[in-house]
């Protein structure tokens, strides 16, 4: 959720712009990408429409892109996820 700034009012982007916040700060991440995410998918960054123009609220962006972030690995073979043990398998 953004915070809106008494004086200048929360900080909005386009879809060409909010791709690019999020590459540079987090991961690769192209416009066309978020437009298939906001047409299949609940699961991307919230936005607002001016008029068919959709804007990104860059607050909204940051939180977004930290939850697709996974946890700390050591290996590519670790999940992320325990590992049940030989001997916690069910027969």
């Amino acid at each position: 959720m953004t915070t809106d700034d008494p004086l200048n009012g929360p900080h909005f982007l386009t879809r060409a712009d909010a791709a690019r916040y999020v590459t540079e700060r987090w991961f690769p991440c192209s416009s066309k990408t978020l437009a298939k995410i906001a047409c299949v998918s609940s699961d991307g960054p919230p936005f607002r429409r001016v008029n068919r123009r959709p804007l990104y609220a860059s607050a909204d962006l940051y939180a977004w892109a930290r939850s697709k972030i996974g946890p700390l690995q050591r290996s590519t073979s670790d999940s992320g996820v325990p590992r049940r043990s030989t001997s916690d398998k069910a027969a």
